[in-house]
C-alpha cells in the first residue's frame, strides 16, 4: 500500500520531507509547515526590500578572538562602513570621526558571526519571526537545506521572504531528490541538470534507491554541482564520500555509518539494502493531497515516533557491534577524502530523547504557534506510547551518537554547526541547544566555534570574506559580554549583534523576541 510506504522510517525532517515530496510532487514543502502551524502566507510587508547601506560603526575596546586558534587582541577598535570591516586598531588611536556609531565593547569580546549549515527556515510562508530568532542567537547566515523550483525562481527575482532583521541565505537547493523526481538513473541525471538550470547551488538527496543514489553523485560530479545530505540505506558510506558525496547530515542518518563501522558490517548492509524504497503510484490518485496530508504532516515533528522496529532494531544492533578499530578507520577515510560532517545533534535528541521533561519547559514554546505545540504534543505522545524495547534502543543511541562525533573531531573530520530547525516543528533545536550538545560531546568551544566560523566560511568557498574579524571581511559579527573560550554557555552570553554592519543590542534583541512571542511566531 502506498500509505504505508510512506509511513516507512525516516529519521529527520528532511526524510520525512522526502516522503511527503514523493507522494505530492506538486505540493509546496510550505502546505507542510502550514498544517503543522497554523501559519498563514507572509504578509507582504515580510517580503524582503532592497535596505538602504549600513551607517558607519565602531565597535571600541573589544577584545578579538581568532576563531582559529583562540588568539587574543584586546582593547581594539572595530570600524564598519557598508556592510564591510573598514579598520581595526588599538582603542584610543584615532578619535571618532562626526556621524559614527559608537558601541562600548569594554569588558566584552567580539568573534565572528555564527552559521547555522543545516536549516529548514525557509519552509515557512512567512519566516520573519524564526529568521530573526535565529539572528537573536547569534546566527549570521544560513544554509538551506530543502527547496523548490518555486524557492529557487523567488531568490532569483530578489523576492524571498527575509526581511532586515534576519541572517543571510549562503545556499539552498532545489527539490530533494525522491523516488518520484528521480526514480531511475536516467531520471535522477535528467532532475540533477534541471535544478543546476533552475539555480540550485547543490543537490540536497533525500530518499532514493542505492542504484539511484550513486547514479546521483555521477552526474552531479558531472554537471560541477555539490551533492550532499543523506546516506542510504543499504550504500557503503565510505564508497560514497569517496565519490564526492560532500556533505553528510545526521551523522547518516540512521545506521548507515554504523553499519560500515560494525564487526557485522556484511549481514547489516544485505539487510539494509532489502529495506522498501518509496515507488511513485503508476497512476494519479485522486484526493491524494489530503490523504497523505493527514499522515505524513505530524511525522515531521519527530520521524522516531513513526519508525519501524526492523530499522531501529539494525540501529541497535550496528552500535552494539561497533569495532573501534573500523570506528577509527572510518573517520580516518571521512577526513581524507575531505567530506563534511553536519551532526545536527539537537536532531537526534530532540527525536531520541523526545519524553524528556526539560522540553515541556524548553524556551521555543513561547515563541512557537500554538497549533505546532499542540501538534508536537501529540507526536511526543505517540513517541512515548512506543515499545519499551525501541524506547530502549533510542534511548541507548544518543550517547553513542555523542561519542562518534567526538570521534570525528579528534580524528579531523571537517565538520559544521547545524541544528535542523527554523521550521516551528518543535522545542530543542536551537543553536545554542547545539553548543550544548557538542560540549557534551566533548568538543572544546574553540573547536565549537569554528565549526560554526571558519568551517563555514571553507566550506562555502568564502574564506577572504567571511569567518574572521579582519579588514576587508562581512561586518557580520557576535559580541560576548563573557570569553567564548571558557564554558560552552559563554558562546550564547550575547551582548549585541552585528548583521551586515548594523547594531543590534541585546536590549534590541530581547524586544524583538517578546514581538515575536506576542505574534504566535512571526514579526510584527
Amino acid at each position: 500500500m502506498l500509505l504505508s510506504a510512506l509511513t516507512g522510517p525516516a529519521p529527520c525532517p528532511c526524510c520525512a520531507y522526502a516522503h511527503a515530496a514523493s507522494a505530492m510532487p506538486f505540493t509546496p514543502l510550505q502546505t507542510f509547515t502550514r498544517f503543522l502551524t497554523g501559519m498563514g502566507s507572509a504578509p507582504r510587508h515580510a517580503t524582503a526590500v532592497p535596505g538602504k547601506p549600513a551607517p558607519a560603526l565602531r565597535i571600541e575596546g573589544v577584545t578579538i578572538v581568532d576563531p582559529r586558534d583562540g588568539g587574543k587582541m584586546p582593547n581594539m577598535t572595530i570600524a564598519m562602513n557598508a556592510g564591510r570591516i573598514t579598520d581595526i586598531f588599538p582603542s584610543g588611536t584615532s578619535p571618532v570621526p562626526n556621524g559614527v556609531a559608537v558601541v562600548d565593547g569594554r569588558g566584552k569580546f567580539v568573534v565572528p558571526g555564527y552559521n547555522d549549515m543545516h536549516s529548514h527556515v525557509l519552509e515557512l510562508d512567512d519566516p520573519s519571526g524564526s529568521l530573526a530568532l535565529m539572528l537573536a542567537e547569534g546566527v549570521t547566515g544560513f544554509r538551506q537545506m530543502s527547496g523548490s523550483p518555486a524557492l529557487l525562481a523567488a531568490r532569483a527575482k530578489g523576492a524571498l521572504p527575509i526581511g532586515a532583521i534576519a541572517p543571510a541565505l549562503h545556499e539552498t537547493p532545489g527539490s530533494l531528490i525522491t523516488p518520484f523526481n528521480a526514480g531511475t538513473v536516467d531520471a535522477v541525471a535528467a532532475e540533477i541538470r534541471r535544478q543546476k538550470a533552475q539555480g540550485a547551488d547543490f543537490i540536497k538527496i533525500g530518499m532514493v534507491a542505492p542504484e539511484v543514489f550513486f547514479a546521483a553523485i555521477e552526474e552531479a560530479n558531472a554537471q560541477g554541482i555539490p551533492i550532499l545530505g543523506h546516506l542510504q540505506e543499504g550504500t557503503d558510506a565510505l564508497q560514497a564520500t569517496a565519490a564526492g558525496f560532500r556533505s553528510v547530515e545526521h551523522l547518516g542518518p540512521g545506521s548507515t555509518i554504523w553499519v560500515c563501522c560494525s564487526d557485522e558490517e556484511a549481514e547489516l548492509r544485505a539487510d539494509s539494502y532489502r529495506r522498501d524504497v518509496i515507488k511513485a503510484p503508476p497512476f494519479r490518485i485522486p484526493f491524494l493531497e489530503t490523504i497523505v496530508m493527514k499522515r505524513l504532516a505530524k511525522m515531521l515533528i519527530n520521524p522516531a515516533a513513526f519508525a519501524q522496529p526492523k530499522d531501529v532494531d539494525r540501529l541497535k544492533r550496528a552500535i552494539d557491534s561497533y569495532d573501534p578499530d573500523k570506528g577509527h578507520a572510518v573517520a580516518a577515510q571521512f577526513r581524507e577524502d575531505g567530506s563534511w560532517q553536519v551532526p545536527t545533534l539537537v536532531r537526534l535528541r530532540t527525536q531520541e530523547y523526545a519524553d524528556r521533561p526539560e522540553y515541556e519547559a524548553d524556551e521555543m514554546l513561547a515563541y512557537m504557534p500554538e497549533k505546532a505545540v499542540q501538534n508536537w504534543r501529540e507526536v511526543t505522545a505517540r513517541y512515548k506510547a512506543l515499545p519499551s524495547d525501541m524506547l530502549t534502543a533510542y534511548r541507548q543511541a544518543y550517547p553513542r551518537q555523542l561519542e562518534l562525533a567526538k570521534l570525528f573531531s579528534d580524528a579531523g573530520v571537517r565538520m559544521m554547526v547545524g541544528t535542523d530547525g527554523g521550521s516551528y516543528l518543535g522545542p530543542g533545536l536551537t543553536l545554542k541547544q547545539e553548543f550544548r550538545e557538542l560540549a557534551d560531546a566533548g568538543l572544546s568551544s574553540l573547536t565549537i566555534l569554528r565549526m560554526a566560523t571558519v568551517n563555514a566560511a571553507q566550506y562555502l568557498d568564502k574564506e577572504a570574506e567571511m569567518g574572521l574579524v579582519e579588514i576587508g571581511y562581512e561586518a557580520d559579527l557576535v559580541l560576548l559580554d563573557s570569553d567564548p573560550l571558557g564554558p560552552v554557555e559563554n558562546l550564547h552570553a550575547i551582548a549585541g549583534v552585528v548583521r551586515g554592519g548594523i547594531h543590534y543590542s541585546a536590549t534590541d534583541l530581547a524586544a524583538v523576541k517578546s514581538r515575536i512571542a506576542e505574534a504566535g511566531g512571526v514579526l510584527r
